[in-house]
């Protein structure tokens, strides 16, 4: 592994901490390392803690190595929110949500009332404006309630999207509102709910795991000051840390700008 320092990505943020890993095992294995620290680390100080979660494969993988090492977490004071979620029906295999339970959530001591899915296409909500608009409200209410998150968990696509966040979609360009409705997604399935960068922002932490050959032009843009708009991940910064774990293969524009 080594790590990497580089520029502040805005004055109030602090810079980023760039750990790279031999393979994407290992990198899960380093990226679990962290969720555990930060949430113990937490909870010690606050009595609780909470935390973002992702989808995609790096994202599961992570919770299958917390699962296999939870560590100290005391998963009765952690709360669990999504960062987006494919509006699509209950128990549908592309939801985040399911795919979290099965790697991890249904096989620790969470309280039930701590965890706050985002609604299924079946669910209590018609549409994913209405199903976005009550995650948004309930967001706010949460953080006013207990403060910021703890920890937000991001993957990353090959063209730099985070969560549902695309190049150039009035998702990314959101200032204001910390969950909107997202249509004609160009990854299926199109119809999405996504927390915003507004909501990111609101993260004391945030974790970007990334791997492949194929994410390292975007990993690259990213932490050298890329637009948002550009490379929605350039935009993924937290209020104490900002760490992005990846692999050697997503490392290459990094090692490349190094030599």
């Amino acid at each position: 592994m080594s790590d990497l320092d580089h520029d502040d990505l805005g004055a109030e943020f602090p810079a980023n901490t760039i750990e790279i890993h031999d393979d994407a095992d290992l990198l899960a294995d380093a990226a679990a390392e962290r969720f555990v620290d930060v949430i113990v680390a937490a909870q010690a100080e606050r009595g609780h803690a909470s935390v973002a979660l992702t989808g995609g494969s790096d994202g599961i993988r992570l919770l299958e190595r917390v699962r296999q090492t939870p560590g100290a977490i005391d998963w009765s004071t952690l709360y669990v929110y999504w960062g987006d979620e494919r509006f699509v029906p209950v128990g549908d295999k592309d939801r985040n949500e399911l795919q979290a339970r099965e790697a991890l959530l249904d096989f620790v001591p969470l309280d039930p009332a701590h965890v706050f899915p985002i609604a299924p296409s079946d669910g209590a909500y018609g549409s994913p404006e209405e199903a976005a608009a009550a995650y948004a409200q309930l967001v706010h209410t949460e953080l006013d309630e207990r403060g910021e998150f703890d920890l937000t968990v991001l993957g990353m696509g090959p063209e730099g999207h985070i969560n549902s966040l695309f190049p150039h979609s009035p998702a990314v360009q959101e200032t204001t509102d910390y969950v909107v409705a997202v249509h004609d997604c160009p990854k299926p399935p199109p119809t999405r709910v996504t927390m915003t960068l507004p909501a990111v922002h609101r993260s004391r932490h945030v974790m970007l795991v990334v791997s492949g050959e194929g994410k390292a032009a975007a990993v690259a843009a990213a932490v050298n000051d890329a637009s948002p708009d550009e490379i929605p991940s350039a935009g993924a910064v937290g209020i104490e840390s900002t760490t992005w774990v990846i692999d050697e293969p997503a490392a290459t524009g990094l090692l490349l700008d190094e030599e």
